[in-house]
């Protein structure tokens, strides 16, 4: 446990090496990332918890709060900067993050994130495929998913959105799972739009591929991390 502002909040390391900070996704979601066995090659992997879930303290918060808790334990644990791996809702987050902390991200890696969008095509294909996406049980806080999926309205809604995208140098990786029911354009649109951005796409995976297909997971991660 690591105490952030005001609150208790689980922090989670493996291996040794560059820095590399893991975010899961929800909103809300426990840090279901936490595995020895799926983490990054080569690098010193934290996996915080949000506050308001499973093993952290605190209770329902806005997305400028959690990057706030990514300051506060960044600081704590000393590090100057870090990679970003964002998973699902974590590559969202992770996304504003580079943007108003630019100095602290080394670069992103987001996988099978949404994006900044609520398009109703894309809405509807995700609705259309949960009935044939593999269940995967992660255990969740309602409140805190409620309030950070309000927050992110707030935020795609901000006027200096695209332009704060636009302008960030912070080196971009999305990569899309080939067989996730979540359309993918959203995060090419990101991928051409910041400065240095690329996007792929892992075929032959679903959206939680970390859980399928683990070796998949640890060797597309390792590599993306170490490209830049």
């Amino acid at each position: 446990m690591i105490q952030v502002r005001d609150a208790a909040l689980h922090l989670g390391v493996t291996g040794h090496g560059p820095d590399i900070v893991v975010l899961t996704g929800g909103p809300g979601c426990v840090q279901y990332l936490e595995h020895d066995e799926i983490s990054p090659l080569g690098y010193r992997a934290w996996y915080p918890e949000p506050r308001g879930v499973g093993r952290s303290g605190g209770g329902p918060h806005t997305m400028e709060e959690a990057i706030a808790d990514l300051e506060g334990i960044r600081a704590a644990v000393g590090v100057a900067s870090w990679i970003v791996v964002g998973h699902s809702w974590g590559c969202d987050l992770a996304v504003r993050y580079a943007v108003e902390h630019p100095q602290a991200v080394t670069a992103v890696v987001g996988i099978a994130g949404k994006g900044p969008q609520r398009d109703r095509t894309w809405s509807a294909a995700y609705e259309a495929g949960k009935a044939t996406e593999l269940p995967v049980d992660i255990d969740w806080a309602p409140d805190v998913h409620a309030a950070l999926s309000d927050s992110f309205t707030e935020w795609i809604h901000r006027p200096d959105l695209w332009r704060g995208l636009a302008d960030c140098a912070v080196p971009m990786h999305f990569i899309a799972a080939g067989d996730d029911i979540r359309p993918p354009w959203p995060l090419a649109q990101l991928a051409a739009l910041v400065p240095r951005g690329r996007f792929s796409i892992v075929p032959g995976v679903p959206h939680d591929f970390w859980f399928t297909h683990p070796d998949v997971w640890t060797e597309t991660v390792t590599n993306a991390c170490t490209t830049w």
